[in-house]
């Protein structure tokens, strides 16, 4: 069953002053299941970016319509667009967003406080997730006190909490090393595990082989995908590793 399905999007950029129009996404067409982990790859100018703006409904398609769980996002209206992302949408950024005079507590109950929520609930919500993401014990801590892998598993926590329909994953390994990176992949993973839907964004051909699915955008389309299916981290992290050379140093067809 499909949660996200995106059909014929296109975006096009109008230079300021009546100049060139860019035109960032051409005719991308593809669907996410319910309880996918999915990556978007591509090289920097792709659209990858321009693509989780318009999922995350920060910006408006030129044209071609996106759906998330029966909901056509082109229905939603300017003023309702922040009460649909708290209510439909978690996200992990790279640089973790998180606001340093809040404790990892605050920030991770912020959407819930946005929506009403009473702090008996909250709580009730964020101690289960902060036992498995292994917080519970810095939860008072602000975030310049705790290391970037804790700050970015506080931001998976606030993702999870409003038990979104799809979660939403802007390079979350960039700002981080290696141990850190390992560790959030496998928090993604056991998310996934859980039932959770995701879709990431990154570079990272690490990073992707966790995921059951990546989609390659080049030239504002998607050009090519490679399903994981029964293979390893290590066999699935060299296909991609060779796709990506394919795609993007132009060889021929895989």
């Amino acid at each position: 069953m499909s949660i996200l399905e995106v059909t014929n999007l296109k975006k096009v950029y109008a230079a300021r002053f009546g100049g060139s129009r860019v035109e960032a996404l051409k005719n991308v067409s593809f669907t996410v299941e319910k309880g996918e982990y999915a990556v978007i790859m591509g090289e920097s100018g792709s659209g990858k970016t321009t693509l989780l703006n318009l999922l995350a409904a920060l910006d408006r398609p030129t044209s071609g319509e996106i759906v998330l769980d029966g909901m056509q996002l082109s229905r939603v209206k300017d003023s309702q667009a922040a009460s649909f992302r708290r209510d439909n949408l978690g996200f992990v950024f790279q640089e973790f967003n998180l606001l340093d005079t809040f404790t990892l507590e605050d920030n991770i109950y912020l959407p819930l406080v946005l929506a009403g929520r009473s702090l008996q609930e909250m709580s009730e919500r964020l101690m289960p997730i902060a036992l498995r993401l292994g917080i519970k014990g810095i939860l008072k801590k602000y975030p310049y006190e705790v290391s970037g892998g804790q700050k970015q598993r506080a931001a998976v926590a606030r993702a999870l909490i409003t038990n979104p329909k799809i979660i939403l994953a802007d390079e979350p390994t960039g700002a981080l090393d290696s141990r850190s990176s390992d560790e959030l992949l496998a928090l993604f993973e056991d998310a996934n595990a859980q039932g959770h839907t995701l879709l990431m964004v990154t570079h990272s051909v690490k990073a992707a082989s966790s995921a059951g699915r990546v989609l390659f955008i080049k030239d504002g389309e998607v050009f090519h995908q490679l399903y994981r299916g029964n293979d390893s981290r290590e066999r699935f992290y060299a296909r991609i590793s060779d796709a990506m050379t394919m795609l993007f140093t132009g060889g021929e067809s895989i």
